[in-house]
């Protein structure tokens, strides 16, 4: 069918709708290395503009480290650009198991399988290990990843209230009749920034035989007390079934992910789960950068245990400026505003203080549950923290939100 003018008119409106109800999303050009300062060009066209990251997924500062660009030059050295196939033909090198190797052995798992994305691990993983004599157990707030996963398998589908453990425990008695069971919940939720009460879960598990499966992501490298994540944080290393994360953001930032966990599980995944299948291997250039990663984490806590003192003092820092904040421990600190179009005027007025840090609303996070995410980084330096609150403040201060409360700034702005 062409792409006729009464075609490309209803896609024009619905388009214009999303941009009406202020819901459109405009990209933001980065002429640097993604760091703690960068160059961006925003609009389109313009002159760059330096200004400090305050929402970067690079937890440890690690995305344009020095020895881990260059272990990176030194893979495209040695194995190439990429592998022009998929693992099971021919798209594995010895590195590709060597940096599974490594996985396992510090997130404390029996066995790990690499995938181009955690996105295309969560899209896997559940197909290849149930069926539909199964269940599938998830957290409300879980990523949407999982969700998409979750659609792909024919196992039923229940969820309990987020971070709801007697609920939790409700569903479980509820499909106890079923073959196989699991529970599924994000470590670190992505958008409020609260962890998962993975001791309680594993005890559940336990009691009712079923199994747990946590996506890692933003908890991989600097949760817990060696950064191994939520697991080691709740005392549960060894007792998560399965463990699906990304290198794509504390882990070097590039891309790839993995899914890591009890022997047959990951070797099921390894014969069945179609984005491993059937997608190309991740590149020899990135499982490098990986690799000096894992040997720099393995090395020291040292950029774990900064990244934890930074996120206090911007925490301390947002609460006393009389900010709506949501609850939590890690780098992820949401400031909420309510209401969508708020949220993109006052991470625009942040740009033009010299902050970088984007308003996120609907479909991203519920309706009425607008917020500028902030994400606290290694790389920031407290002179970083510091300018970056005295812009938060001098907007705050403009659009009248300082001291108030949610139901204050909702009654000003709207949901």
């Amino acid at each position: 069918m062409a792409f006729s003018g009464k075609v490309r008119a209803a896609y024009q409106a619905q388009l214009k709708g999303i941009e009406d109800a202020g819901l459109f999303k405009r990209e933001r050009f980065i002429h640097s290395p993604q760091a703690a300062d960068i160059e961006v060009e925003f609009p389109a066209g313009s002159s760059l503009k330096k200004v400090i990251n305050m929402c970067a997924n690079n937890y440890l500062g690690l995305s344009s480290h020095p020895d881990v660009v260059a272990a990176a030059h030194e893979g495209l050295d040695t194995r190439g650009y990429g592998m022009s196939s998929v693992r099971f033909i021919c798209g594995t090198q010895d590195i590709h198991r060597e940096l599974e190797s490594r996985v396992t052995a510090f997130l404390g798992t029996e066995d790990t399988l690499l995938f181009p994305s955690c996105m295309d691990a969560n899209a896997g993983v559940f197909e290849a290990i149930l069926s539909k004599d199964d269940v599938m157990i998830s957290d409300r707030l879980v990523h949407a990843s999982l969700i998409d996963g979750i659609r792909l398998c024919p196992a039923m589908h229940d969820t309990y209230k987020h971070s709801d453990m007697g609920h939790l425990e409700e569903k479980l008695q509820l499909h106890s009749a079923k073959r196989l069971k699991v529970a599924i919940t994000d470590g670190v939720f992505s958008m409020d920034g609260d962890t998962a009460k993975l001791d309680a879960m594993a005890a559940l598990c336990e009691k009712y035989d079923a199994m747990l499966l946590v996506d890692e992501s933003h908890a991989s490298g600097f949760i817990g007390k060696t950064g191994r994540g939520t697991h080691e944080k709740c005392g549960v290393v060894g007792k998560i079934d399965i463990i699906t994360t990304t290198f794509g953001k504390a882990l070097g930032g590039a891309s790839g992910g993995c899914v890591s966990g009890r022997r047959e599980l990951v070797e099921l995944c390894r014969q069945r789960a179609r984005p491993y299948l059937f997608s190309n291997t991740i590149a020899p250039v990135v499982v490098s950068g990986v690799l000096k990663v894992m040997e720099i984490l393995s090395a020291s806590t040292e950029r774990r245990d900064k990244l934890e003192k930074n996120a206090a003092y911007w925490r301390k820092g947002l609460t006393e400026a009389g900010f709506v904040l949501k609850e939590g421990d890690t780098p992820i600190v949401p400031v909420m505003l309510f209401n969508a179009k708020l949220a993109q005027d006052f991470s625009l007025a942040l740009y033009e203080e010299g902050i970088y840090a984007m308003g996120f609303f609907f479909p991203v996070v519920p309706q009425s549950q607008a917020r500028i995410r902030t994400q606290i980084s290694a790389g920031h330096e407290i002179h970083h923290l510091d300018r970056a609150l005295e812009a938060f403040k001098k907007v705050g201060k403009k659009f009248d939100i300082l001291g108030r409360t949610k139901q204050e700034i909702i009654a000003k702005y709207g949901m």
